[in-house]
């Protein structure tokens, strides 16, 4: 009931699993991003950001600018019972799902988990978005293509 207010206020925003129902998805445990960085920061008491908060914070960044700047809350992540994991899926209906991973450093990325994702679903796009990325650049995981981008490249891609 309470996180239903802070939904509907705006002050967290709950991000549902994307599934076809397949018995290796999770589909029933919703996440909880904060409405704002900082917020977040007072929330776990962080006075002091140790490397391993940039990531978090990141995430939670990127979901805040998705939600301002393409006026959706269609916004999922996926998770599959062997712990593979996807930070945002984006899916219109009859459309293809985009793939968001969230790394605060580009080379923190590992491929697995989108390969996971695209073995279950294969057509799409898959963007790792960075906040050390100044030029987007592409990879090729075992034939799935993944495009390494800054926020407003991100932005600018989904928008199109």
């Amino acid at each position: 009931m309470m996180v239903a207010v802070l939904e509907a206020t705006f002050v967290v925003h709950v991000i549902r699993p994307f599934s076809s129902h397949r018995q290796s998805e999770i589909i029933s445990a919703p996440r909880v991003y904060a409405f704002d960085t900082g917020f977040m920061c007072y929330y776990r008491g962080w006075h002091t950001l140790r490397q391993d908060d940039y990531g978090t914070l990141w995430e939670h960044y990127v979901l805040n600018e998705l939600h301002a700047q393409t006026q959706s809350r269609k916004i999922m992540y996926w998770r599959d019972k062997r712990g593979h994991e996807i930070d945002f899926v984006m899916a219109k209906r009859q459309s293809e799902p985009v793939v968001i991973e969230c790394k605060w450093k580009a080379a923190e990325f590992d491929g697995s988990n989108i390969k996971s994702f695209r073995r279950q679903y294969p057509k799409g796009n898959n963007f790792v978005v960075s906040s050390d990325i100044i030029k987007s650049f592409s990879r090729s995981y075992d034939n799935v293509q993944v495009r390494f981008v800054s926020l407003r490249e991100l932005i600018k891609a989904i928008s199109a």
